[in-house]
């Protein structure tokens, strides 16, 4: 079954058109890797898919569950990783870990052996973990977000320009994230505008152009 299907899917941002009637279909442990210029439609793609939004027209379904009807479920299921860190700057890494994987409705009993994964995997230790996020450096800041992330261990990962402020060992991180995630059977859909790493890791390029896909 597929994981994202889109049959002539229209989303409006800001009541302008920014997809205009796109076909995709994305099959389980597929990592997609979506270009095309500024303003294509890409960040609006993933937050379609993510249930963030909802359709203007067309036909749509994300883990089976219907783009128009049941987005609360989606949301449930699905990570975006956006441009923003969508942290809380007042709280310390591991307080944003805790808040959002109590949000993201982790058992109890698994929370404290994820939170202490998530850290060791983006290499955050005691000392960083325990810092206001405000005081973070940019590229800290992206891996406690990545950490935020992965504790969820959604099964569609929508990751918009995943590297940015990251150093070359956290794009590294990165990158065995994501091959690992879509070993284990989850999906990955990522927007970037670092062609040669991505191109490197996709199993498939979905090119947008004017808020359609011109080719795949």
């Amino acid at each position: 079954m597929s994981v994202v299907k889109l049959d002539g899917l229209v989303a409006l941002l800001e009541g302008f058109p920014a997809l205009t009637g796109v076909d995709l279909d994305v099959e389980a442990g597929e990592i997609i890797f979506v270009k095309g210029p500024n303003g294509a439609g890409k960040t609006t793609l993933l937050h379609l898919c993510a249930g963030l939004i909802q359709p203007k027209e067309g036909n749509g379904s994300v883990m089976g569950h219907d783009l128009w009807s049941e987005r609360t479920e989606i949301r449930k299921k699905a990570g975006l990783l956006s441009h923003g860190n969508g942290l809380y700057g007042d709280l310390t890494v591991l307080e944003n870990i805790i808040f959002w994987t109590q949000i993201a409705g982790v058992e109890k009993s698994e929370i404290e052996r994820r939170i202490s994964w998530a850290l060791k995997r983006m290499d955050l230790d005691s000392k960083l973990e325990n810092q206001k996020v405000r005081s973070l450096s940019v590229g800290q800041k992206r891996r406690a977000s990545l950490a935020v992330f992965i504790v969820r261990r959604p099964s569609l990962w929508l990751l918009d320009e995943p590297h940015a402020g990251l150093d070359q060992e956290g794009r590294e991180i990165v990158d065995e994230l994501i091959k690992e995630s879509a070993k284990a059977g989850a999906t990955v859909i990522v927007a970037s505008h670092d062609l040669d790493r991505v191109l490197d890791l996709s199993t498939r390029v979905v090119n947008l152009s004017g808020g359609s896909v011109a080719d795949v």
